[in-house]
């Protein structure tokens, strides 16, 4: 009874397809975004109240959403931005959300996945949001520029377009440096270095990117959780990069389905959740090696992989688990949303003591 343990405090079943659900910051509500049968978006905000989630507020949208985050907007203002199947960015003022307070055509097909950063009082520079798309690009956009992307990686002309399903801001230590890593339906990772307009590295682990996540965003990059399709996830330490090798990782077969995404514990960055296929949640807890890097026989540093410990695992639904998101106020308080079309509201124990 060490463990930690993960108990699902509130569930409700909606009459939509739940896509996405983020903690609006500083509070005990979240939203929660999807896709009504009739093809229209699905917008809600819901509050935790006495063991039970209400519902505050609901809107619906000509195009249904796919994802959102807060995490380019300030703490005061606490805006949504979201990505629809019309492959449109949207920004939402969560007090009125008649209209968009920002809305931009960004993309050609649906908007995959999006990340924010510089908001939340969390890292440095701009506030700056990343879209993916299925039209195989990866834009960066600075929403008091309007309409216009401030970076965008696509493929060279004659290459295939691959569908871009995960995309993640990380090393926003200071006002210049910006990383955004992209995952590809190939099996590519890009890892692109936006205060050079470069790409900084980039490899192929064979099977579907589901979903990146630096474990922090606001430090020197540290590590990187790729989850992938067919059940494996590659935990890469980006401290130390090697000219042929790259990144040093260590993989983990887990679910015995793909694995959805990846989510790192706000108050614990080497602990992390991953989603699968098959409707569990795994909790993990990566361990450093005794020395993060060595020299090869060239005399060149090289890193040296972790390892990861299972800390819980749960079945929680029959459908997949699509999107998970801890709150940053209160630990090891969740809400994830699965394709049996339920939000759940999960509480996780102990982990003050991992």
């Amino acid at each position: 009874m060490d463990k930690p343990q993960i108990i699902a405090h509130v569930q409700k079943s909606l009459n939509y397809t739940l896509f996405d659900a983020k903690w609006i910051p500083c509070s005990a509500k979240f939203v929660v975004l999807g896709c009504h049968p009739r093809q229209t978006g699905a917008f809600q905000i819901y509050e935790v109240t006495h063991g039970d989630v209400k519902l505050l507020h609901e809107t619906e949208k000509t195009k249904a959403f796919k994802c959102g985050t807060f995490g380019a907007s300030s703490l005061q203002q606490r805006n949504f931005a979201t990505g629809d199947f019309d492959g449109k960015l949207m920004i939402w003022d969560l007090e009125k959300t008649e209209m968009p307070i920002y809305s931009v055509k960004g993309h050609k097909e649906i908007i995959n996945c999006i990340d924010g950063v510089g908001g939340l009082g969390v890292g440095e520079g701009a506030p700056e949001i990343v879209t993916g798309s299925r039209d195989g690009t990866v834009k960066v956009w600075d929403p008091r520029q309007k309409d216009e992307h401030v970076a965008k990686m696509e493929p060279a002309d004659g290459e295939t377009k691959r569908d871009c399903w995960t995309v993640a801001f990380g090393h926003a230590h200071n006002q210049a440096d910006r990383m955004v890593a992209a995952g590809y339906d190939n099996g590519d990772i890009k890892m692109f270095d936006l205060r050079k307009m470069a790409l900084r590295w980039e490899t192929n682990i064979g099977n579907g990117i589901c979903g990146l996540e630096f474990d922090r965003k606001d430090i020197i990059m540290n590590k990187l959780v790729a989850t992938t399709l067919e059940a494996k996830f590659h935990v890469f330490d980006l401290r130390t990069q090697h000219p042929q090798k790259g990144f040093a990782y260590c993989t983990e077969k887990a679910h015995k389905s793909t694995i959805w995404g990846a989510k790192h514990l706000p108050q614990n960055r080497d602990v992390f959740m991953t989603l699968g296929g098959s409707g569990t949640c795994n909790l993990w807890k990566y361990e450093y090696p005794g020395k993060r890097s060595r020299e090869d026989k060239n005399g060149i540093a090289e890193g040296v992989p972790g390892t990861v410990h299972l800390l819980q695992n749960v079945t929680l639904a029959t459908q997949p688990i699509a999107s998970y998101d801890w709150s940053s106020d209160k630990e090891g308080l969740a809400v994830c949303t699965a394709f049996d079309q339920t939000l759940r509201v999960l509480i996780v124990t102990k982990l003050n003591r991992v």
